[in-house]
């Protein structure tokens, strides 16, 4: 039989399918979830892993005109390609980012008293975002910072926000003591938009809607709630190409450090991924104390077919047991899916020990990537 090679259907070995459409599907679903408020995208972080230069353009074209980044460096990035969007920097404004902030028309989200006087010492009547920490006691103005800034400065924000911190827990109590706190302090700055929801807060009904909403890992596909049925398209589906199939002996071991030993003769699908590519080592079946918590590793799929992982994720390399396949079910050349139609975004997660948003974030520059929608 001749040897089918890796490189026939890509120029690498591991391949990425970000679909357009689907992300869209979960754009106009937050949307009609936010009730009367305005529907924005969270963007950072490359989108999120999807690719920031193609999810951003095609979001602006289903009608989304608020984009949320990190920093300045992502900002600039995308304004060229969403010159008439509003684009809010979410960790502020700093000398050393003032140029670009001014360039690029960016809107800071500024998170302190000194970014605040910076802004207003520097900036003039240019708009900016006030972020406030309700609970989070991470970036934001303390509410008693926050009612002062709305006293004595002349120049008020376009934007007042803050961010949940246990929303994906609808009953978790915070989130009300959130909702409250805000409430209260938009009276402070009247006639102002505010924006207090996420992906998640957006389902904890309208009184955490107010005018703007920023959804973010929803919209690629994560379940944003704890306990809820996942209401969210597939976005991103990652394969792996096999490189060879290896046969080992019962009691032979795999992988670094012999942490697995094979119960039975086996067959293992060497694959080209591992966890520089984001197929974190902590999904290894084998061999990271993660497994003490976590019985079972990750897995993928060949033909909607789960085959675990075996032994310890490598930096390259990835070993699947496909022993319960026919032999000719898999072969050199194949894919085996890692993310998509049989293996959720959140069950791949739970292997690892970790949740969506680092699955997502993590996927690897090695991924040949490929847009539909």
């Amino acid at each position: 039989m001749p040897l089918s090679s890796p490189m026939s259907d890509s120029a690498g070995t591991t391949r990425l399918t970000v679909d357009l459409n689907a992300l869209c599907a979960n754009w106009r679903l937050m949307r009609d979830f936010s009730g009367s408020a305005r529907c924005g995208a969270a963007v950072k972080a490359d989108a999120y892993g999807t690719g920031a230069a193609q999810a951003a353009p095609r979001l602006a074209r289903e009608g989304c005109s608020d984009f949320f980044v990190a920093d300045v460096v992502e900002a600039a990035n995308l304004r060229p390609l969403l010159p008439n969007s509003r684009i809010y920097v979410l960790n502020g404004v700093f000398a050393s980012s003032f140029a670009q902030t001014l360039a690029h028309d960016l809107i800071p989200v500024v998170n302190s008293v000194e970014q605040a006087a910076f802004w207003r010492e520097n900036a003039g009547t240019r708009p900016y975002a006030l972020h406030i920490d309700t609970g989070m006691n991470r970036l934001g103005m303390t509410p008693e910072q926050a009612v002062a800034h709305a006293q004595s400065s002349a120049h008020p924000p376009c934007l007042v926000m803050s961010h949940f911190a246990c929303a994906d827990e609808p009953g978790h109590p915070l989130n009300a003591r959130q909702i409250d706190i805000f409430a209260g302090l938009r009276d402070c700055f009247p006639n102002i938009e505010a924006s207090l929801a996420n992906s998640a807060g957006i389902h904890l009904g309208p009184e955490a809607h107010h005018q703007l909403t920023r959804p973010g890992v929803a919209l690629y596909g994560a379940d944003p709630v704890s306990g809820v049925p996942n209401r969210m398209h597939p976005v991103v589906s990652a394969e792996t190409h096999v490189l060879l199939i290896r046969h080992a002996r019962a009691g032979e071991a795999v992988s670094y450090g012999a942490a697995h030993k094979c119960s039975r003769d086996s067959r293992i699908a060497v694959c080209g991924v591992g966890y520089a590519d984001g197929f974190h080592r902590s999904a290894s079946g084998a061999g990271v104390p993660l497994r003490s918590a976590v019985r079972q590793g990750g897995c993928g799929a060949i033909n909607g077919v789960r085959v675990p992982v075996i032994g310890k994720i490598t930096m390259d390399l990835t070993m699947f047991d496909v022993t319960d396949l026919p032999e000719a079910a898999v072969n050199p050349g194949d894919w085996i899916e890692l993310l998509g139609p049989a293996i959720s975004l959140e069950e791949a997660a739970t292997a690892a020990g970790t949740i969506s948003y680092e699955m997502l974030t993590s996927l690897g520059r090695r991924y040949a990537r490929t847009y539909s929608g």
